[in-house]
This record gives structure tokens, sequence and C-alpha cells, in this order.
């Protein structure tokens, strides 16, 4: 699947993510693709994407047809994801269906969003969660967590973190690989710890 991290530290937030690409038990590296960045530049965010490797060339369709896009705190990204829901049924035929008793229609993603505001994390049921420190998701998450809380409160910086997360996903998940990817934004009126 990924490994997905971001990171929120002094004034910087990062974003960071793997290289490779698995259809099953099928390893696509990065030599035989050209295309490798699981991370979106969307309305001055980056957006990690876990799950489907159909994900990435959809949201960026689905994004380009949604107009004002704002993803600036918890409700901003709600409701752009919200409003992007119907795109992605309508445009992309995307099947909203997980389980029968499900409470609402899934979007089918899971995503992790770094920008001047903060770090957030959209999962499938368009659930929005801001966080304080870090997160990561997809396969490689666990080991992501414990390799970025084991370092949060050492000398590195956030990028340094969120790199050291993926790393330690790729060492230890079989769905995750390289290259690593990270993106750094200043957040707004922040100020060192």
């Amino acid at each position: 699947m990924t490994t997905l991290t971001v990171v929120k530290k002094g004034d910087t937030v990062a974003i960071a993510a793997d290289g490779l690409t698995t259809f099953g038990d099928t390893r696509l590296a990065r030599s035989y693709k050209g295309e490798h960045d699981k991370i979106l530049s969307i309305a001055g965010s980056w957006i990690g994407i876990c799950g489907s490797s159909a994900h990435h060339l959809v949201l960026q369709s689905a994004f380009s047809k949604l107009e004002d896009v704002k993803l600036g705190s918890r409700m901003e990204v709600y409701e752009t994801f919200r409003r992007l829901h119907p795109i992605l049924k309508e445009h992309a035929f995307l099947n909203p269906k997980e389980d029968e008793d499900d409470p609402y229609e899934s979007s089918q993603i899971q995503a992790l969003i770094a920008n001047s505001s903060g770090i957030y994390g959209i999962y499938s049921y368009r659930e929005v969660f801001e966080f304080d420190r870090v997160w990561a998701a997809g396969s490689g998450r666990s080991f992501a967590l414990g390799a970025m809380h084991a370092l949060y409160d050492s000398g590195l910086s956030a990028p340094e973190i969120a790199r050291a997360g993926v790393a330690a996903g790729i060492e230890f998940d079989t769905s995750s690989g390289p290259p690593i990817v990270v993106h750094e934004v200043k957040l707004e009126g922040k100020r060192d710890e």
C-alpha cells in the first residue's frame, strides 16, 4: 500500500511518502515508472494519498472540477471533501459502498494533508482529524509512528522526522519502498517551540 507521514514541529510542517506502487503481490519500483510522487499539490496544500493506485489521477481530475478548494482548517477540509464526493461518484465512477451497515457512503480515500495551517488526516467517510505532532497512514503506518514518536523530542527537524518515519515503513513493510519524497511548508503565524 504505502507509508505516508506528516509532522508539525516548530514553525514547519512536513509530509513524506514512499515511492513504491504495488498491484497485489507485484511491486512496481521507481525504475519502472515515471511518476512516483504520492503527494499532490492542491490549493497551497500537499495531499498524500494511500490506497488504490487510481486515486492519484482521479483526485487530480476531481479537484480540477471543484471550485473554491479550501483546506486551511478541519472544517474546511471536511467541506471540501464533502463537495468532492459527488464529483468522484459522477465523473470518476466511484463505488461508494464498503459494508452494508455503513452509516454514510464512502469516498474510498485515505489521505494526509500538510499546509501552512497544520496537518490533517481525511478518511473514507470524510472524517477529518487535525494532528498536533505526528501522524502516519498506509500499510507502514505503525512502523512510521513508532520511529517518529521516538525521534520527535530530538533535535531533528519536521522534514527529517517525516523522512525517518517513511524510512522505517520502507525497512519493515513489504508494501513500501524507495524513493522517499518530502515536502515542507512554514506554518502561518507560528513561532519556534
